[in-house]
């Protein structure tokens, strides 16, 4: 574990992550019960990558979120891709939400929505932006840059294997390092949401259902013009 620690170490130093690392096997896998496979959403890629070089991305997450929470980085509700932190805190903090309502004789309402494709089209230039805007050194914003590009896999399927293929142009959701990239990157959605829209609610109380829908669409076409 030593020898682990050492080379996150020299990583983070010389802002460099290893060539060899960034090279991954991706397998395609036809996922079951399907009536035809004429379509590629009907196939799951798996990517299998180095195993030393997932170890020491996991030490470096760790790193990363601890200096994160403890700076206070990460917007005080945020839940997902955090430690210690779940669907289960979530579902908690609804709940109270709902039974705040009851209370007070109110129904609650909350929108949930998913943000398509977020990893594939993460932006690799505002992510170094968001590092050193939350006063990393340069030399781990350099590392993080680094960390991004430069990326191969090859994919392989049934007896067919292609060659080297650039994936620079997203983050893989299964990468180590995915997690904190996401809170980071959220973190600055709802602090740019806290700044301009004091009174902008995904979960509201309110006595009619009615009232409740409308203006919490309203909210969510207002935010959406940011």
């Amino acid at each position: 574990m030593k020898n682990i620690i050492a080379i996150a170490n020299a990583c983070f130093e010389i802002g460099y992550w290893p060539n060899h690392f960034k090279k991954s096997m991706t397998i395609v896998i036809p996922k079951p019960n399907k009536i035809s496979y004429n379509s590629p959403k009907f196939f799951k890629p798996i990517v299998l990558l180095n195993t030393l070089g997932k170890l020491i991305k996991k030490v470096i997450g760790d790193r990363l979120q601890f200096y994160v929470i403890s700076n206070n980085l990460i917007y005080w509700s945020q839940l997902g891709g955090l430690k210690f932190k779940s669907t289960t805190d979530a579902g908690i903090m609804l709940t109270h939400f709902i039974c705040t309502g009851w209370i007070k004789n109110m129904l609650t309402s909350s929108l949930a929505f998913d943000i398509v494709s977020f990893f594939s089209s993460l932006n690799h230039q505002l992510l170094a932006l968001i590092l050193g805007k939350a006063g990393f050194d340069s030399s781990v914003v350099n590392f993080f840059s680094n960390y991004l590009v430069n990326r191969k896999t090859k994919y392989f399927w049934n007896n067919f294997s292609s060659s080297s293929v650039d994936i620079n142009m997203r983050v893989g959701q299964e990468l180590a390092l995915s997690p904190i990239f996401l809170a980071l990157y959220l973190a600055l959605f709802f602090h740019i949401l806290e700044k301009c829209l004091k009174n902008l609610y995904f979960i509201i109380c309110e006595w009619q259902s009615s009232h409740n829908t409308k203006q919490i669409f309203s909210n969510f076409q207002y935010s959406s013009l940011l």
